[in-house]
């Protein structure tokens, strides 16, 4: 048996882009066929819904709202675990196996560069995964990549057109990156969702790092997961997602 895990997910209390409280993803992430879900809102230096001007202990609070909300409605026969979307220049990563506790110790977080985050992410037990690597949206103006910084990359996200997700594989093949499967889902109603796929249960986002570490999940993915009746397939046997059938229209920099 195979457990699906969504890694990539937004909720209303602490994403700006989002439209879906992370008590409602419950039901409707178990009918797709996931097993648990990762709560990964953007964080402050990104689309965060959270307001600037709150004291520090507030807005991690806020922050953490959408996961807890999530997983109190869970309960016990469904997983939900923390993680956090981190945002540079456009570049985000995310961010598996800190705490709320973490956070709460690291109030300069936000006037670190890649490597100084890099470094405290793994001080604190966690690991940094670029997410969409290949991205291209009219909010950006260029493509920014630091090999140096990943644990792993996103070469499936549910959200990009097929040959931003090859680009994504392609970098990861060229750099020997654990690769990362997720929907970046944000409200009902996607067309194609993605995540990881693990031979046993994840209980506790330490054991989703441990396992994604050392290779024992792949990403997959579902086309048309609304009304498909097929099972999640591998990203790797898609020919579309891993064969590069156009360059970057974006301007390419290496950190």
């Amino acid at each position: 048996m195979n457990y699906i895990y969504e890694t990539h997910l937004h909720t209303i209390e602490a994403s700006a882009c989002s439209r879906t409280p992370g008590a409602d993803y419950i039901g409707y992430m178990k009918e797709l066929g996931y097993s648990g879900i990762i709560v990964t809102d953007h964080f402050f230096t990104g689309n965060s819904a959270v307001p600037r001007d709150l004291p520090w202990d507030k807005k991690v609070e806020q922050y953490c709202s959408g996961f807890e909300h999530a997983k109190e409605a869970a309960g016990k026969d469904f997983t939900v675990l923390f993680g956090i979307e981190y945002n540079f220049q456009g570049d985000e990563y995310l961010l598996y196996g800190l705490t709320r506790e973490w956070l709460l110790d690291n109030p300069d977080i936000e006037s670190k560069d890649r490597f100084q985050v890099y470094e405290l992410v793994h001080q604190g037990g966690g690991i940094m995964v670029q997410a969409h690597p290949y991205r291209e949206r009219g909010y950006l103006s260029a493509i920014h990549l630091t090999p140096g910084v990943c644990d792993g990359a996103e070469v499936y996200n549910a959200a990009n057109p097929d040959w931003q997700n090859a680009l994504g594989y392609d970098y990861a093949v060229e750099h020997g990156f654990l690769m990362a499967g997720g929907s970046d889902i944000h409200y009902f109603g996607q067309t194609d969702m993605g995540g990881m796929s693990f031979p046993f249960p994840i209980e506790t986002i330490d054991g989703y790092v441990k396992a994604f570490m050392a290779g024992e999940g792949r990403p997959v993915y579902k086309k048309d997961a609304l009304n498909s009746k097929e099972d999640f397939r591998p990203v790797s046997l898609a020919k579309e997602l891993t064969t590069i059938s156009q360059g970057p229209t974006l301007e390419v920099i290496m950190h």
